[in-house]
């Protein structure tokens, strides 16, 4: 005889045992239909250009706009949350100038590893105990996790468009399970944030228009992870020491005082990661790269993008002695390195100095790109000298 399936009810709560057992703060489902204006949403967004170079966002809309359109068989949508709440305040890095300031999500494994892991072995709770069929996504596939996440129960969009929680803050990894089993489903959170603005105050390269409206070509996470050439020139200022994405927005909230609500499942961090020197930091060739970073997220970012936004933090240093590691990159094999290497110069070295090593290298510099940096910084390093 065939093993008598459990009821919705009895197999959610099954789902949500389980959910924490595997390390999951918050579990609750949701419809499919349950978001009808994320298409339009989305397609205001993709119209005023706010992806930025990431053109995989309009060529996956359709898909985006309604989780139907990525599988026509999803009935019930289970959306996951696990916290990550730092154990100290992530902007304290941001203050020490001549060291990097990583991420707090990238600072241990990578979180899409882990997550798909315990997905897997949650969706086979509902495969074998509900006799469905179930499809696990974890920020890699067209799937809206925060809107959803909203109409699940589990916290509201705040104004800077994270999943904010009441009980756990905004350090949230999310994860998704379509199955076609139907669930019991769960109220939509409202907005809680009122009259507060502290995220869209604390953004160092004014990155939300609008209160729940981000420009990813102006945030900083998008452009230190995700863009590939050379970053904005009026935009690297603000980078200050980021070198891998940005908290600030984050951190700053203040519902994050629930955000330790369940250390003990925390994810860990790698303590070498909190404090690296940008001088060791510029020196890392592609294996010394791949080595400190085996595991986690940044790795995927790879070697020459990622020297290129320590280069620009040792600009943003205003240490002087850190010219000399910013003179080394001027022969690095990636242009994008040896031009983000000629700003850090500009911005370090009296306008003298600049000058006769503009006039040393810019011949000899292959690339066109670099050498408008050459020629943009003599003009910016004798301003700001004069």
């Amino acid at each position: 005889m065939r093993p008598e399936r459990p009821s919705p009810e009895r197999l959610k709560r099954d789902l949500t045992e389980r959910a924490r057992a595997l390390g999951f703060d918050a579990l609750a489902v949701t419809r499919p239909d349950a978001v009808p204006d994320l298409g339009p949403r989305l397609a205001a967004w993709l119209e005023a250009g706010h992806q930025g170079t990431m053109g995989w966002m309009a060529e996956t809309a359709e898909r985006r706009a309604d989780p139907r359109a990525l599988w026509p068989q999803v009935r019930s949508i289970v959306m996951l949350g696990m916290n990550y709440g730092p154990d100290e305040d992530p902007l304290e890095a941001v203050r020490r100038r001549t060291s990097a300031a990583i991420s707090v999500y990238a600072q241990g494994r990578d979180y899409h590893d882990v997550i798909k892991g315990r997905l897997k072995e949650l969706a086979g709770v509902l495969a074998s105990r509900g006799g469905a069929e179930v499809k696990v996504f974890v920020d890699t596939a067209p799937v809206m996790e925060k809107p959803l996440a909203q109409a699940a129960g589990l916290g509201w969009q705040g104004k800077h468009t994270v999943l904010i929680s009441r009980v756990l803050g905004n350090w949230l990894f999310l994860g998704a399970i379509f199955t076609t089993v139907e669930l019991p489903v769960d109220a939509p959170e409202g907005d809680h944030c009122g009259s507060c603005r502290r995220c869209l105050d604390a953004c160092p390269t004014n990155a939300f228009p609008a209160p729940w409206v981000l420009d990813s070509r102006r945030c900083i996470s998008y452009l230190t992870i995700e863009h590939a050439g050379p970053i904005p020139a009026d935009l690297r200022e603000g980078i200050g020491n980021r070198v891998y994405g940005c908290d600030d927005c984050l951190a700053v909230c203040p519902w994050n005082k629930f955000a330790h609500a369940a250390r003990e499942r925390k994810l860990a961090a790698r303590r070498d990661l909190a404090a690296l020197p940008l001088a060791d930091l510029a020196r890392l060739d592609d294996a010394a790269f791949r080595a400190l970073f085996a595991g986690t997220p940044i790795k995927r970012t790879g070697r020459d993008r990622f020297v290129r936004n320590v280069m620009i933090a040792v600009g943003n240093s205003g240490e002087p002695a850190l010219a000399a590691v910013a003179r080394e990159r001027l022969d690095d094999a990636a242009p994008l390195v040896r031009g983000m290497a000629v700003w850090a110069l500009g911005r370090l070295l009296p306008p003298e100095d600049f000058a006769a090593l503009r006039a040393a290298r810019i011949d000899a510099e292959s690339d066109a790109q670099v050498r408008a940096e050459w020629r943009s910084r003599r003009a910016a390093a004798e301003g700001r000298h004069g």
